[in-house]
């Protein structure tokens, strides 16, 4: 039996198939056409597998765009699925922090279960799309900004974690002869200090699992570990925790209703939307 889990998010697109494991996987952007966008991800994550879409027994959608997955059987609040990938990848996590495109969240687990969150959805300041901005204000790549950061000597203070004061306090660094590696490194302090008061708010716990695109800055992560005071945890991919906590509920809403010997309940299933490629 196979499952799918598609977390739309607000900027990237992330989708799994798993039997056992995750057998194949696709991340791309996320597009303003949610509905053909899910419809492409899905071909291209079936084509790597060789696999028709009708072996698919379940799909589940999560994330800002899990509404507009037509074939989904089934949307479940992203809080829920990161809970859960990430339980299914480190099960001593205690406390997930998730960096985002545009959000950031706290989220408090036990067993694989949300017992309290926390959320910034309302403002960019220590987001994904925080560091794009200042990126560009640089002129440096933004994958580039956590190991030029390492080379700091002597971190800059930025004051401000909102994303447009944040721009033009680095604009003014740059002016003072402040070396881009300084400022990158108090960015990223800046961040972290940010993200680790909206997540202290849940009392933070070992084990700590940081998941979402930023988790890949290595400058946000070393900057996270020196707020918080001990090592994180970080998925080998930490944009799929979502997708595979989705395609993980998926199987287990299949496998309870076989074992009771009820039917599966199924979404639309709209397969003329699902065949893709127009």
């Amino acid at each position: 039996m196979y499952f799918a889990g598609v977390d739309i998010g607000s900027t990237m697109t992330k989708v799994v198939i798993m039997d056992e494991e995750v057998i194949a996987s696709v991340i791309g952007p996320t597009g303003a056409e949610h509905r053909r966008l899910a419809n492409r991800v899905m071909e291209e994550v079936l084509r790597q597998v060789n696999l028709p879409f009708d072996e698919i027994s379940y799909v589940v959608a999560t994330g800002y765009g899990r509404i507009n997955v037509p074939f989904a059987d089934r949307q479940i609040t992203e809080i829920t699925c990161h809970a859960r990938g990430v339980y299914s990848l480190f099960p001593t996590v205690r406390t997930a922090i998730d960096i985002g495109g545009q959000d950031a969240k706290g989220i408090k687990i036990s067993n694989g279960k949300v017992v309290g969150f926390v959320m910034n959805d309302k403002c960019a300041a220590g987001t994904g799309r925080f560091l794009e901005v200042i990126a560009d204000a640089l002129g440096v790549r933004l994958e580039e900004m956590g190991e030029l950061s390492m080379n700091s000597r002597n971190r800059a203070k930025i004051s401000s974690t909102c994303t447009i004061f944040a721009e033009q306090e680095v604009v003014s660094r740059i002016s003072e002869g402040v070396s881009i590696e300084d400022i990158l490194a108090g960015l990223h302090e800046a961040i972290a200090s940010r993200v680790y008061r909206m997540a202290e708010r849940l009392k933070i716990e070992p084990d700590v699992v940081l998941t979402g695109g930023v988790a890949k800055n290595i400058g946000v992560v070393k900057a996270m570990e020196e707020q918080i005071g001990f090592p994180l945890l970080i998925p080998q991919e930490p944009l799929l925790t979502g997708a595979i906590g989705a395609a993980l509920l998926g199987k287990e809403l299949t496998l309870k209703a076989v074992e009771g010997g009820k039917p599966v309940e199924r979404g639309t299933r709209r397969l003329e939307e699902a065949t893709f490629f127009e």
